[in-house]
């Protein structure tokens, strides 16, 4: 094999670049590219001194550039080369980055890697952040690119407008010329690259401007993908903070300052700061007569510092210090770091506020820790006032709190204000209830019976403290002398206290005193409380509460309707029929809705029916008045449940929600042979008994209706004179107009109402009642009696009404024919029919 030289291969290759590009690409090419990628290939370019670059050392260069790209994560090392490089090829004596942020709602640029050149290190570049220099975008030829956004080549320093000495002064150097240009993220500004003072020649050159533009790409996707890497922690870090913020704010809902110290503390890894505090501002708007005086007598002088926007004085009654470096601990803070604090943030109404500069010189404690940064933002409730100042000291990795940080912050105090309504609403309950705890206090002590007035119940011929009471029933009035079985029953003979003492006797005859081991003393005192709670209003008193639970005693032992019932049943039932009005206005429930009565913001159906029922609880929850105290949990929740739907029932709104599936009941009655099957049959069913207990009532809150007639036309025309006094309400208080049924001037009309009542609402009830049981007939009976004796009324009215008109007729025909007879005519049918119209004859 002959021997090829090297000039001979030269030529050949020279001769034929074809073949040589393939071979190169088939033999070296990969090879070569893969040891580019080297991590531990170092760039091949001399820079010792600066020189042309050949083809082979500019692409080294930007191989170098790359791999710096793909290895280093770390944004200012990866900057710093590059800019070693970017130095070298335009040989600028020295560049510098900084970097565009915004604070406080102003933007500026901050020195990152300063006087960086080709032989460089990175530790002498990199600005630490208590160094580093801060321009405004109104100072400077920086200021100047950041605002136009446009690279600038300045020949000659001195020659611009723009340019500024001061950092020349601090350095002792000379800026003769200047290459800048911004680095953009869109149309976001991110920083600013700046070259100064160009070796070798006076000025930057067109072509420096081109290799910097060209190569920029580089310090752009590197600055780029730092920056969304930053806002991604960021992003990521305030998700966190929210998230575990909430789920505190809500665990804790007794007051600020707990709610404020579970949330902080829980997200202090989350929070960049070497330590926070929270200074809760006190909420006092006005002094205290007493504060006032020593600065009225000039003994004080007034109080001149700082105030909130809603005029509040700066006091922060408490602060927190969150010490998270070194050992982690919470304290109060000292008092004189508590007036700096109050110095600090004015709480002026301004949305943040950044201390650049430390706010006290030295150490603050004993640790030695020393502040450097401040960030600090007020807490704000749902009514835009200042209830704390939050202040985060020192950035964990040196620098300044940035927009990011703010944005993070701020987001943290805005939910921590609008958790305070957790708080507030907290604290509000607390004192409503303790108002309520009060005012029942008062209503009890007004309302309960007395000791003494225990004995003047029972005439003063039991005594409680021996014995237990057992004389008790002797004492009672007879029941057979009061008619207390008789539907017919009237309260006119009787007085208060006797109305009270057929109460205590209806429990008696039940037989449940005994059986349910009902105190004596309390039940006296029950009853005799309850005719207390009830107004002395014209129609819904203590009267017609009694009367409305004796009919309830007589339908279920006269009417024969207990056999459905228990005794536990039954005592339910007439405690509901007694306690069924109680506290009644003597209004209705539409009155109470056109008002604005808090009763209807209270309930928002069957308004008062709900208050009777919560009123009587309210009786019943007081251990001396507790009739049913010595019941089993099962019964007490029985008990309590049949008066719920027992009181709600006598809502007449509800009694056409009811009668059909009442009549159906009765229907079903009759299917049966013998009344013990369908009693079983009842006692198993209890939906259907609750639905007959509820007819039984709306029948004892009617029974008026269907008494005797000497009876019913007396409490019929107390019924109206209440309604009347509602109808004079609504005329002056509302200055509306009131229906018929409750206008007074209307009352000759009552009559004819009272038959429409009935007609339309009670002839169903007792009809029904006659027909499940008869031992009901004679309230149907007296009901049709009374029907007969309100149209006789009517008709009476009528009668007169229709007199009174045919004699305006006759008188006004007479006047006609006066008037007539005097003009010569014969007068007309249309002269009667309107007298005013004559005619005049020539």
């Amino acid at each position: 094999m002959a021997v090829v030289d090297k000039d001979v291969a030269e030529k050949f290759l020279d001769s034929n670049p074809d073949f040589a590009k393939e071979y190169y690409d088939a033999k070296f090419r990969p090879k070569v590219i893969s040891d580019l990628f080297k991590d531990n290939r170092t760039s091949q370019v001399n820079t010792s001194s600066f020189h042309e670059l050949s083809m082979f050392e500019e692409s080294e260069i930007i191989f170098d550039m790359v791999r710096d790209l793909q290895n280093n994560l770390q944004m200012e090392k990866a900057i710093f080369k590059f800019m070693k490089h970017l130095s070298f090829l335009i040989r600028a004596d020295k560049m510098s980055l900084f970097m565009y942020r915004m604070r406080n709602g102003t933007a500026e640029l901050a020195t990152r890697l300063f006087n960086v050149h080709k032989d460089a290190n990175l530790e002498e570049c990199l600005v630490h952040p208590d160094n580093e220099i801060v321009f405004p975008l109104d100072i400077g030829i920086l200021g100047h690119v950041a605002t136009t956004k446009k690279t600038v080549n300045i020949p000659d320093v001195l020659q611009s407008i723009h340019y500024s000495d001061f950092v020349d002064e601090i350095q002792e150097y000379k800026t003769k010329c200047v290459l800048a240009t911004p680095i953009m993220n869109g149309k976001d500004m991110v920083a600013v690259m700046m070259a100064v003072n160009k070796i070798g020649a006076p000025h930057f050159t067109t072509q420096d401007e081109e290799t910097l533009k060209k190569y920029l790409n580089f310090a752009n996707l590197i600055l780029r993908v730092f920056h969304l890497s930053y806002l991604h922690n960021c992003e990521a870090r305030r998700g966190q903070v929210l998230l575990w913020s909430a789920s505190k704010v809500f665990e804790e809902m007794t007051d600020i300052e707990r709610q404020f110290h579970k949330a902080l503390y829980t997200i202090r890894d989350f929070l960049n700061c070497e330590r926070y505090s929270v200074g809760l501002l006190d909420m006092t708007k006005t002094k205290e007569f007493f504060e006032l005086w020593p600065v009225l007598l000039g003994e004080k002088p007034p109080y001149d510092g700082p105030k909130t926007p809603d005029g509040r004085e700066i006091n922060f009654y408490k602060v927190i210090d969150y010490i998270l470096h070194g050992k982690e601990e919470i304290k109060v803070i000292s008092n004189d770091i508590l007036c700096m604090l109050s110095n600090q943030s004015k709480a002026s109404g301004i949305r943040w506020v950044t201390f650049l500069c430390s706010v006290q010189k030295g150490p603050v404690d004993s640790s030695g820790w020393v502040i450097k940064n401040v960030l600090s933002l007020p807490i704000v409730n749902k009514k835009e006032e200042i209830v704390a100042v939050a202040s985060f000291y020192n950035r964990k990795d040196g620098k300044p709190f940035d927009e990011q940080d703010e944005t993070i912050m701020e987001s943290l105090t805005q939910f921590l204000g609008w958790s305070v309504l957790n708080a507030d609403t907290y604290d509000k309950w607390n004192k409503l209830e303790n108002r309520k705890d009060i005012f029942q206090d008062m209503v009890l002590y007004h309302i309960k019976c007395r000791t003494d007035e225990t004995q003047n119940v029972l005439v003063g011929k039991v005594t409680f403290s021996h014995g237990v009471g057992e004389e008790m029933p002797k004492v009672l009035p007879s029941s057979e002398t009061s008619e207390l079985f008789e539907f017919h029953f009237c309260d006119f003979e009787h007085s208060h206290l006797d109305l009270v003492k057929l109460g205590i006797k209806m429990y008696y005859e039940l037989g449940v005193v005994d059986k349910f081991h009902v105190p004596r003393e309390t039940l006296t005192r029950f009853c005799y409380s309850l005719s207390k709670g009830y107004r002395q209003i014209t129609y819904h008193n203590w009267s017609h509460g009694f009367n409305v639970g004796q009919t309830m005693f007589t339908l279920l032992m006269t009417g024969d309707l207990k056999r459905y019932y228990t005794d536990l049943d039954a005592m339910a039932m007439v405690t509901a029929g007694l306690c069924h009005d109680i506290d009644h206005r003597g209004t209705n429930n539409l009155y109470q809705m056109k008002s604005g009565n808090p009763l209807a913001k209270l309930h928002g159906s069957s308004i008062l029916e709900r208050h009777h029922l919560e009123t009587g609880k309210t009786l019943l929850r007081d251990p001396a008045l507790n009739i049913y105290q010595n019941l089993s949990r099962s019964q007490h929740e029985h008990v309590i449940h049949l008066m719920d739907i027992a009181i709600i029932a006598t809502d007449l709104a509800l009694y056409f929600k009811k009668r059909t599936m009442f009549q159906k009941i009765v229907d079903q009655s009759k299917t049966y042979e013998s009344w013990d099957e369908w009693t079983k049959y009842m006692r198993q069913e209890t939906t259907r008994k609750e639905i007959v207990m509820a007819m039984m009532m709306t029948a004892c809150d009617l029974s008026a209706i269907a008494k005797p007639w000497e009876i019913q036309s007396k409490v019929a025309l107390s019924v109206a004179a209440e309604f009347w006094e509602q109808g004079d309400l609504e005329r002056t208080v509302l200055e509306q107009q009131p229906i018929p049924m409750m206008d007074r001037t209307k009352a000759a009309d009552l009559p004819k109402m009272q038959c429409g009542f009935i007609d339309f609402v009670c002839a169903f009830v007792y009809k029904e009642f006659s027909r499940f049981h008869e031992e009901i007939t004679p309230m149907l009976e007296r009901l049709l009696n009374n029907r007969k004796e309100w149209n006789a009324l009517k008709e009476e009215h009528e009668a007169k009404l229709a007199a009174l008109e045919a004699a305006k007729v006759t008188e006004e025909e007479v006047a006609n024919a006066t008037i007539a007879a005097k003009q010569g005519r014969t007068p007309t049918h249309a002269d009667s029919s309107n007298p005013s119209k004559t005619c005049v004859i020539n």
